[in-house]
């Protein structure tokens, strides 16, 4: 969490906004996806932690129980559970596409890129980093708990602090600070 807050600062300093819109509208030249890479890639990975998807799934120990902690709830209740965690997965696909992949905006301002609608572009992002969710998933083994840990505040924490420093002492100084 601490890491993802890291990474939305260093986007609203390089927009100097809070309004999504104008996140969205800074992004017309270009995504980023591309001066923010390694920012993009400890946000998709934070992502991963804080919806509990795998590798970072740790309240489900399927190993230990029959179904981890879902043995308690059946029929509705664990519906409800699983509608909660894929809603939380949209919502951080929809906020990263909005960040780092330009929102709504074609990826080139182009005749026939701009004739597929912005929500279409916007829900085919979405649909891009959900399926990120799914790879990373089906590709990596569970961390441990320590490894969790060790891997948020040892690396993502100190990292994303330099590069917010980094980020603000480039926009300062190359005279590149967003006007409000």
């Amino acid at each position: 969490e601490v890491s993802i807050g890291l990474v939305i600062i260093t986007v609203l300093l390089c927009v100097g906004s809070l309004n999504l819109s104008k996140i969205v509208e800074a992004q017309k030249t270009v995504w980023f996806f591309i001066p923010l890479f390694p920012m993009f890639i400890i946000y998709f990975i934070s992502a991963l932690a804080e919806t509990n998807r795998s590798p970072f799934d740790l309240p489900e120990g399927e190993s230990e129980l029959v179904g981890g902690y879902f043995t308690e709830y059946s029929s509705m209740t664990f519906a409800l559970f699983f509608l909660g965690e894929y809603a939380n997965m949209i919502l951080m696909s929809a906020m990263g596409s909005i960040l780092f992949l330009g929102g709504w905006l074609p990826p080139l301002d182009i005749a026939p890129f701009n004739w597929i609608p912005g929500p279409i572009w916007f829900a085919l992002k979405i649909s891009l980093l959900l399926f990120g969710f799914l790879w990373v998933r089906a590709t990596f083994p569970r961390f441990r708990y320590d490894q969790l840990m060790r891997l948020g505040w040892k690396i993502f924490l100190p990292f994303s602090l330099f590069y917010v420093v980094l980020v603000a002492g480039v926009l300062v100084a190359f005279d590149w600070l967003p006007t409000p």
